[in-house]
């Protein structure tokens, strides 16, 4: 296997799209709370308007030769964003600043998950949100039933912070003083 690591630009992210719906359709599959919400999610209604909606972006995809096997989506974005018509992810208030810090999507195609690429693309996102010394709260947000990453992100030093959409998804929070 020869893997490469390849930071996209903003207008590249086409490259994602096919590997962005295997994630709804993976994450589908392991949802025993409301799966068929999953049914409008994609590349179009959620990779997109996100990196539109985001003051920064950072996204990496990993390929095997020419194959994209996986990628990480990392967002600086106004916590504003965060309490839309879809759900309020956390109370605005318990953030002081503007922005807010977001491991977004983040997906390994089955068959690569036990290459060191999970740990490697999630150093990475960390080490680029390190750069924005303004941003202090970090989320990641877990689709439920899936048990797998959500105990990766707490080994990495996320605490589950709650749920929300009746347990559809889990809120993991960190801040700047504890992950650096």
């Amino acid at each position: 296997m020869d893997f490469t690591y390849e930071v996209l630009r903003d207008d590249e992210i086409e490259v994602c799209r096919d590997l962005c719906n295997e994630l709804m359709v993976y994450q589908k599959s392991l949802a025993s709370v409301t799966p068929e919400r999953f049914d409008s999610m994609s590349f179009d209604t959620r990779m997109v308007p996100s990196v539109k909606k985001a003051t920064h972006n950072y996204i990496v995809i990993v390929k095997d030769g020419d194959l994209p096997v996986g990628y990480v989506y990392t967002n600086i974005s106004p916590k504003e964003t965060y309490s839309n018509e879809f759900a309020t992810f956390f109370d605005l208030s318990s953030v002081d600043r503007d922005d807010v810090g977001c491991l977004s999507q983040f997906y390994i195609k089955d068959g690569y998950r036990q290459y060191g690429i999970g740990s490697k693309l999630f150093n990475k996102s960390m080490d680029w949100l390190k750069q924005f010394e303004d941003v202090d709260d970090y989320f990641i947000y877990v689709s439920n039933g899936n048990k797998v990453a959500l105990e990766f992100y707490k080994r990495k030093g996320f605490k589950v912070s709650h749920n929300i959409l009746d347990g559809f998804i889990t809120v993991l929070r960190s801040s700047r003083q504890e992950m650096f």
